[in-house]
């Protein structure tokens, strides 16, 4: 991709202390919009993304993605010379990101206090599965233990079966956005204070936010949202329906207009004389029948028929798409959804591309993950330390 000569985040310093995945995942999305990012692994154990998921010529794959736009530093942090370095990294930076369980930044001589001592503007981005305080603080933690905690595991799945997990960081991903949104939320605030502050993010708690109105619904009404598969009980029909040459669509009719459209095309306009049908939770009390109709007229026709259809009627259908679809679809071609990044290791990749478009200031990727430790002694270098300090840090294995 071509850099941008202006991009919104320019000047800003981040550090990447944090490992799998939502803190790394933050500060990539902080690194696509202009921020220097620098990534700090351990000298002998790189960040564990870098052997996540397949590899290609021996390299991860996953960490092309998670390590884009950053340059990378090995630091012992736990060490008194790693100490000392990253004390002097951040009198320079804005932004710490760190996912260490609570005390141990701390116990190395690195807490806020000695943070802020050499920096009082530092925004330091803690982020762990459980939060700082609490009877979970210093339990281990990952971003399964959300998915299983906040409750979304118990709502999906088909209602006779087991509660099912993800196949992917769904709520450390979630975390990660809402990271980089408190990152920029405690920046906006230092402009007008003058002063950084500490982020406690739990990775337990944005899931949470994104799952919806439960906490209201069993605090007013004792509600408990129980797993109904690709069904839902707000609106009706709602649900994933095969075509007549094996292929799947998704249909959906959260609003009223839609609903009548889709019964008009399927042949049951009927149907839209029913009282139930005037709301999507009456609606929803019919989803046999309603999946019936429309299973039955989806699954004479194929695919591209019954989308070709449903657009013309104005009713909302999409193709279920496994990732070669995706790779191939118009609409992300359309959007460069997946661009084409150069690697001066595996050569040209294709990856997701920056989450949104800003019209003057667009972020962009200006290099994939690169190599453990590759710019070490170049930010070492600019931050004043002379080729034989460099030396003898590596000789104590600092670096």
């Amino acid at each position: 991709m071509t850099e941008p000569t202006e991009t919104p985040l320019s000047g800003l310093r981040v550090l990447d202390l944090a490992t799998l995945f939502a803190g790394p995942l933050a500060a990539t999305l902080l690194g696509d919009f202009g921020a220097e990012v620098i990534k700090v692994e351990h000298p002998s154990k790189p960040d564990p993304s870098r052997g996540h998921g397949p590899a290609k010529d021996g390299i991860g794959l996953w960490w092309k993605l998670l390590g884009r736009n950053k340059r990378n530093l090995t630091l012992d942090l736990s060490s008194p010379g790693g100490r000392d370095v990253l004390l002097r990294l951040a009198a320079s930076t804005d932004v710490v990101i760190e996912n260490f369980r609570p005390g141990t930044l701390e116990r190395w001589g690195i807490g806020w206090e000695e943070l802020r001592a050499v920096n009082p503007r530092l925004v330091l981005t803690r982020v762990t599965a459980f939060g700082q305080f609490g009877p979970y603080a210093h339990r281990p933690g990952f971003g399964t233990l959300a998915e299983a905690m906040s409750g979304f595991a118990a709502i999906t799945g088909e209602p006779d079966g087991p509660p099912t997990l993800p196949p992917f960081g769904l709520a450390d991903s979630i975390a990660a956005l809402a990271t980089a949104y408190a990152v920029m939320a405690a920046l906006a605030g230092r402009d007008r204070t003058g002063e950084g502050q500490v982020i406690d993010m739990a990775i337990i708690e944005p899931i949470l936010t994104v799952l919806g109105p439960q906490p209201l619904w069993y605090d007013q009404l004792g509600y408990v949202q129980e797993r109904t598969g690709n069904r839902s009980r707000n609106n009706a029909p709602r649900n994933t329906y095969r075509t007549s040459d094996g292929q799947w669509v998704a249909v959906s009719t959260s609003a009223q207009s839609i609903a009548e459209r889709v019964m008009r095309l399927v042949g049951r306009a009927e149907l839209i004389d029913e009282p139930w049908f005037t709301s999507g939770a009456t609606r929803a009390e019919h989803s046999d029948e309603l999946d019936e109709a429309v299973g039955h007229w989806i699954a004479r026709h194929t695919r591209d028929e019954a989308i070709s259809v449903f657009e013309k009627a104005e009713a909302a259908i999409a193709p279920i798409h496994d990732i070669q679809d995706v790779m191939e679809d118009p609409q992300y071609r359309a959007l460069d959804s997946v661009t084409e990044v150069p690697d001066p290791e595996l050569g040209p990749l294709r990856m997701q591309n920056v989450l949104f478009r800003l019209s003057r200031t667009p972020g962009a990727i200006r290099w994939a993950g690169r190599p453990h430790g590759a710019d070490t002694d170049e930010i070492l270098t600019g931050l004043g330390l002379t080729g034989a300090e460099i030396a003898a840090l590596r000789a104590e294995r600092v670096l």
